[in-house]
């Protein structure tokens, strides 16, 4: 079995964070987004990954090669055409299993049981409102129809990100004649369309429930992931006239001096703080914080920041002085 992971979104909602690093790479309790997922397909023996990778793809493909021990395939989304048309990208006229993961979703769930699994299986979860997602219709356990954003509240079974196809080739099939047919939803190829057809050509799905499904698309969302993940840590640091304040994550070759962190606070590689309070927050590679005081913020990588008293989100290489 493989897996493909789209990748290619441009992270419009976490702007400025992603104009210098793609969204797949924002680091959560931390390890980049991206990694928290391979980690999961390692632990049950995926060992060939497809990405689609679109708006700074070399980052990905680099940061993906360097780090995991895994066959990968990269293959460019070069137009924003929607999620079916990304993992449509991915496939050929292999016949194998395929394991299709979001790479903006870190979930929880019993992988090994979803992989041993002999049919196809939709990762689903209860929501309050599903116009915001694709659902599912179940009738005695079993998908009947599929929808992209519903109008009307008919299943609060929302997809949440995975998907076990049997045979990627139908599934390949089933994206061309959405696209052949123009059949777009928000003027987007949806995978969820393609699923209904498949559905409509007679294939059968089951789900797996997702026990938690971590977002990581908007700064809100991103900040409740850092801190649900940091809770299963129990890393202590220590650092001299200083005040680490668990659960936290600080890179070996972080710098933290006479200065409070945490709770809930990730220090990427070459973090420098120095006479700051940092509550709250992501604060990226070598980016540098010195005299500030930091609740909820999302420090860019190789920022500068001197004197601050806010909440503030920059982007990569910014230098913010405060008089």
């Amino acid at each position: 079995m493989r897996a493909i992971i789209p990748a290619a979104g441009l992270g419009e909602r976490l702007r400025p964070l992603t104009l210098h690093k793609p969204k797949v790479l924002l680091p959560v309790a931390g390890k980049p987004i991206i990694g928290h997922i391979y980690d999961r397909l390692v632990a049950v023996g995926i060992n060939e990954v497809t990405v689609i990778i679109g708006h700074l793809g070399e980052m990905v493909r680099e940061y993906s090669q360097r780090n995991y021990p895994l066959k990968f395939h990269f293959v460019e989304q070069k137009e924003q055409r929607g999620l079916g048309h990304a993992v449509g990208l991915g496939l050929d006229d292999n016949p194998e299993p395929v394991l299709i993961i979001l790479g903006d979703t870190i979930l929880d769930l019993d992988y090994f049981s979803l992989v041993s699994r002999t049919t196809n299986v939709i990762g689903v979860m209860p929501v309050e409102d599903p116009r915001r997602f694709g659902v599912v219709l179940l009738e005695n356990g079993r998908v009947v129809r599929l929808i992209e954003k519903p109008s009307e509240p008919i299943s609060r079974q929302a997809i949440a990100g995975i998907y076990l196809i049997q045979n990627g080739r139908i599934l390949r099939d089933a994206i061309d004649y959405i696209v052949t047919q123009d059949i777009r939803t928000k003027n987007e190829y949806q995978l969820t369309d393609a699923l209904q057809v498949m559905l409509t050509w007679g294939e059968q799905f089951g789900i797996t429930s997702i026990e938690n499904c971590f977002d990581c698309g908007t700064p809100e969302t991103l900040l409740a992931t850092n801190r649900a993940l940091l809770q299963r840590q129990r890393t202590e640091y220590n650092f001299p006239g200083c005040k680490i304040i668990a659960p936290v994550y600080i890179a070996s070759d972080a710098f933290v001096e006479n200065s409070t962190i945490g709770p809930y606070v990730s220090l990427s590689n070459g973090a420098r703080v120095r006479d700051s309070l940092i509550v709250d927050s992501i604060i990226d590679e070598a980016a540098t914080i010195t005299a500030s005081q930091l609740e909820r913020a999302l420090v860019a990588a190789h920022s500068v920041l001197e004197g601050r008293i806010d909440r503030p989100k920059l982007s990569d290489y910014a230098n913010e002085k405060s008089i």
